[in-house]
């Protein structure tokens, strides 16, 4: 996993809990907290300090996928605008996951493995994504849904039906969006 993941959640922790709770979590996760932006680490360093989280916090480790995911968005979206400015909306921008944004995400780093997302569209108020990761990180992705949901202003209600930890073989994610205005 690229080490902008890493920073990302460091920034994440650091903004919403202090400094001292980030060391706290490398510490409980065993790690150095040594992520360089493009450097590459084991996936495992980023569920251990999932898992710190969980604990310290007293939740469980899909909750906290999703709230970073959610708090992430928001700063990608300063960091890089390029990516967010060519959509008008919600519904544009998770369409442009495989063709347009994760390709651009490749370009800046080099070597990232991201997911893939079958899309299949029901209506203009509906879009499922199959979501396909080795990674399994399909809470972390409905935090995404859900930040980017915010930066646009499109209120979203995200639907599971299906998941690989609970047996099926993909990751279903629904989303309906709840402004008529905020797609098209």
């Amino acid at each position: 996993m690229k080490g902008i993941v890493f920073n990302l959640l460091e920034r994440c922790v650091s903004d919403a809990h202090g400094d001292d709770m980030w060391d706290d979590l490398l510490e409980a996760a065993g790690l150095d907290g040594a992520y360089t932006a493009l450097g590459n680490y084991d996936d495992a360093d980023l569920r251990a300090l999932v898992g710190a989280a969980a604990r310290r916090l007293g939740t469980d480790e899909a909750e906290i996928e999703r709230w970073f995911g959610s708090t992430a968005m928001g700063h990608l979206a300063v960091r890089y605008p390029e990516i967010f400015a060519p959509h008008a909306d919600l519904r544009s921008f998770l369409l442009a996951l495989n063709d347009i944004i994760h390709p651009e995400v490749r370009r800046l780093y080099p070597g990232v493995d991201v997911p893939n997302f079958g899309m299949e569209s029901e209506s203009d108020r509906s879009l499922t994504l199959r979501y396909r990761s080795e990674r399994q990180m399909c809470a972390f992705a409905v935090g995404l849904i859900q930040g980017a949901a915010s930066h646009f202003g499109c209120p979203v209600r995200v639907e599971e039906p299906a998941c690989r930890k609970r047996g099926a073989d993909s990751c279903v994610l629904t989303c309906h969006f709840l402004k008529e205005e905020a797609h098209g």
